[in-house]
């Protein structure tokens, strides 16, 4: 029991009752700050970003490994004179490219929609704020 609010009923038979203060009225929908939308959209973010940085980085890191690790592998001839090793550094650019394609295709299919969707619903927030 706390001693430092106030009671519910007047202390004083002379002091006017007051009302209780009115409830405020919560809009049909929570306000954007507190959309689940924004969790969503932050989860499939950081799903994108950890695809697309496992791939390039997994990559490479593969690449050092062999490098310090497996220097028979990395000395082998694969094709007329062509040493895995500089075939693997060669097929770190098309892995970087397909790290960007990863990139972009998870935003336009699962990022940007979600982006969307807030953004609509942030405008028609702000609308109904001015209306009011």
């Amino acid at each position: 029991m706390s001693y430092d609010s106030s009671p519910s009923y007047s202390t004083y038979p002379w002091q006017p009752v007051q009302p209780p203060a009115p409830r405020p009225q919560s809009p049909a929908h929570r306000p954007l700050g507190h959309h689940s939308d924004l969790r969503v959209l932050r989860s499939a973010y950081r799903w994108q970003r950890r695809t697309a940085t496992l791939t390039a980085l997994g990559y490479f890191t593969l690449f050092l490994v062999l490098s310090a690790f497996a220097p028979s592998f990395m000395t082998r001839t694969v094709a007329d004179g062509l040493p895995a090793g500089l075939l693997l550094a060669l097929v770190q650019l098309p892995v970087t490219w397909l790290a960007v394609a990863v990139y972009e295709h998870t935003a336009r299919r699962h990022v940007d929609p979600i982006a969307d969707r807030i953004r609509k619903q942030a405008e028609v927030d702000a609308k109904r704020e001015a209306a009011r």
